[in-house]
């Protein structure tokens, strides 16, 4: 079992019973409550497909799903150093070239009838030990769209969501929350994953974890994200613990105000916490950006980096083979700002 416990008062996320960065604001702005978190979504990935394997390759040998997660546990400490509060993964990774509507690759925990890989678990236990040990947040996603055709019917995709609250469960994962789907505005293979059904599978998620988890909730806190400026179902805002938003389709800084302003608006909005767990707009060293305007707006932040056109090893957080050191000046600018912003 975890000592690391992650809860929810209200719009704030607690860690052990404190609100996280209690007390604290930067530029008149409180961030008490607000998640700070990094998309690493293949942190703990492996590609069995031999066709695109290859690929992957590290530059002084083949790619190996266990150097990529202990290189990426051994950074884990930097980032919290800079204040990051949680890292965003998922059970079917995502895509190593950024964006890709090909995606030949096979990089799922998975298996047809929803069952899970136990290679997958290993290096999932071995992250969650290290988030454990920094006190900070896992935020476990499950499927990923075009990987979800692994799947051999609806009934799978539940047991794939069952089986791996099961193994939480069973693991006292308390430091884990749950996203469901990432992006599940964009067509899966089954549609019970996708937002006009999406609360299905939150309320699943919700149901078969109560009562299996020492948490001031009792149960995993489970949402799933969406991928442009659409607003939820008034479903799944009813049931979600807290919300995920993207701000990859935002194109200023008032996008994500105004995106933040509709949720709250929402007639089904609760008060839930809101987390932006994926954004591909920098611009650290600016006045203002996607990640300032969240926090003037009691929203969370979460930088997605990954290898873009002409650009080296060193790039990205999601592009394989990941160089998961502060290394560039896109990463430095992040984990910089987010050090100001937390006072770390």
């Amino acid at each position: 079992m975890t000592k690391t416990v992650v809860s929810i008062e209200g719009e704030s996320f607690l860690v052990n019973g404190k609100v996280l960065h209690q007390g604290q604001s930067y530029r008149g702005h409180s961030i008490e409550g607000l998640l700070f978190n990094s998309r690493m979504a293949n942190a703990m990935s492996d590609d069995e497909n031999p066709s695109t394997r290859g690929v992957w390759a590290y530059l002084d040998g083949p790619f190996s799903a266990e150097r990529n997660v202990s290189e990426f546990i051994a950074q884990l400490p930097e980032y919290n150093r800079h204040g990051l509060d949680a890292v965003c993964i998922n059970m079917q990774g995502g895509s190593p070239q950024g964006y890709s509507w090909v995606q030949p690759w096979e990089i799922t925990a998975f298996n047809a009838d929803g069952s899970i890989k136990p290679a997958w678990l290993e290096r999932l236990d071995q992250i969650i030990t290290a988030c454990d040990e920094l006190g900070m947040v896992v935020v476990l996603g499950l499927f990923y769209w075009k990987q979800t055709r692994v799947f051999k019917d609806e009934d799978a995709v539940k047991a794939a969501v069952t089986n791996t609250v099961d193994w939480l469960a069973e693991r006292g994962a308390r430091n884990v929350i749950m996203e469901i789907g990432n992006e599940v505005d964009l067509k899966f293979a089954h549609e019970i994953i996708e937002a006009a059904r999406g609360d299905e599978l939150i309320k699943l998620a919700q149901s078969h974890s109560e009562g299996r988890f020492d948490t001031p909730a009792k149960r995993l806190l489970v949402s799933t994200s969406l991928a442009f400026p659409n607003q939820p179902t008034d479903a799944h805002m009813a049931c979600a613990d807290f919300l995920l938003l993207h701000g990859n389709a935002t194109h200023h800084p008032d996008s994500v105000r105004l995106l933040v302003s509709r949720y709250r608006a929402n007639p089904a909005y609760r008060g839930q916490p809101l987390v932006f767990n994926e954004d591909d707009h920098f611009d650290f060293d600016k006045s203002d950006n996607n990640m300032l305007a969240a926090i003037e707006m009691h929203a969370g932040w979460g930088y997605f980096d990954y290898r873009m056109s002409r650009e080296n090893y060193e790039y990205g957080y999601q592009s394989l083979p990941v160089d998961w050191s502060i290394s560039t000046d896109r990463k430095k600018g992040f984990f910089n700002l987010l050090k100001q912003v937390t006072g770390k």
